[in-house]
């Protein structure tokens, strides 16, 4: 049906339009800032856009929970406990056959002892006081005392002769894993033969002195310093040099190990004067000094012979 349009115009009636707001116009409400919004049954709204979730993410919220958790937190405290039993356990064992407190004596030095004892080692004949020094019956460390033995020198002498080995073979192109760990252990195998050998003969004689398993460890460590000097002189001079080398760090040695062991196995004789046998304990002493000390060039030869050509 035709509506008749004077009938239509006559009932519109024109729409009054609003003055436009200050500023620039907003095509959009921001919403951004808004909280989400929730229904009578506790759930976001369906269609509301979750991409603005918060810093700490899915991730953070797990991390939190776990540690919230009373189970993990009793997980953790129960490893952290079974470490700490673990810990004294290896402590406890460690300390049946090591005494903890006696090896940092021997590694209580300082650079000027390191340096001083290289130069002991190398020119001894002109030292002349080679006993070890005692405060209130306990010997004074070697950082106090030059004459005191040390186990820094002779471990961080080996590390040194190791590489330096590498290096000659290297040289040589005859290195190999193979050689090099055959050269490591046999240095530190006739070390410990060398103590074994000692301890026993002491053990002998029945020498009651105050020389220590420590104490021939490193006494016999000390070989190491002339080993590495030998080489050097070897590789720097070739076999002229070499047995140069080898004749004045034998010598050096030798003069070292009778004046230090001297002072410490011949000083006993005073307690063990008495007895069957006592006059003959000076000479065997003496000897066991001299020949640990004539032993020394012969194991310096063994180990480094092969590294110079």
């Amino acid at each position: 049906m035709d509506l008749p349009h004077h009938g239509y115009r006559a009932s519109a009636k024109p729409r009054a339009r609003a003055a436009p707001p200050a500023g620039d116009p907003l095509l959009f409400d921001d919403t951004s800032s808004a909280a989400p919004p929730i229904n009578s049954q506790g759930f976001y709204t369906p269609g509301y856009n979750m991409g603005g979730a918060p810093a700490g993410g899915p991730g953070g919220a797990g991390v939190n929970n776990l540690f919230a958790d009373p189970m993990a937190s009793a997980a953790m405290i129960y490893g952290s406990s079974l470490a700490n039993q673990g810990k004294d356990i290896v402590n406890k064992e460690i300390s049946r056959y090591v005494s903890v407190n006696k090896l940092k004596y021997f590694f209580a030095v300082d650079s000027k002892y390191v340096m001083k004892k290289l130069l002991l080692l190398m020119f001894p004949y002109t030292h002349q006081d080679w006993e070890v020094r005692y405060h209130r019956d306990t010997p004074l460390t070697p950082r106090h005392d030059v004459n005191a033995p040390d186990l820094y020198i002779p471990s961080m002498a080996f590390i040194t002769y190791i590489l330096l080995a590498g290096m000659a073979l290297g040289i040589q192109n005859r290195f190999s894993p193979e050689v090099l760990g055959l050269c490591a252990s046999t240095a530190l195998v006739w070390v410990v033969i060398e103590v074994l050998v000692m301890l026993l003969s002491l053990y002998l004689l029945t020498v009651h002195s105050d020389l220590s398993t420590f104490d021939l460890i490193a006494y016999s460590g000390y070989k190491y310093v002339g080993m590495i000097f030998t080489v050097l002189g070897g590789l720097l001079f070739g076999s002229d040099g070499y047995f140069v080398a080898l004749a004045w760090s034998s010598c050096a040695l030798m003069f070292f190990i009778v004046r230090s062991l001297k002072m410490k196995i011949l000083s006993s004789l005073s307690h063990d004067s008495m007895g069957a046998g006592a006059s003959a304990k000076p000479r065997l002493r003496l000897y066991i000094t001299v020949a640990t000390a004539a032993f020394q060039p012969i194991i310096i030869y063994w180990l480094t012979s092969h590294l110079v050509r």
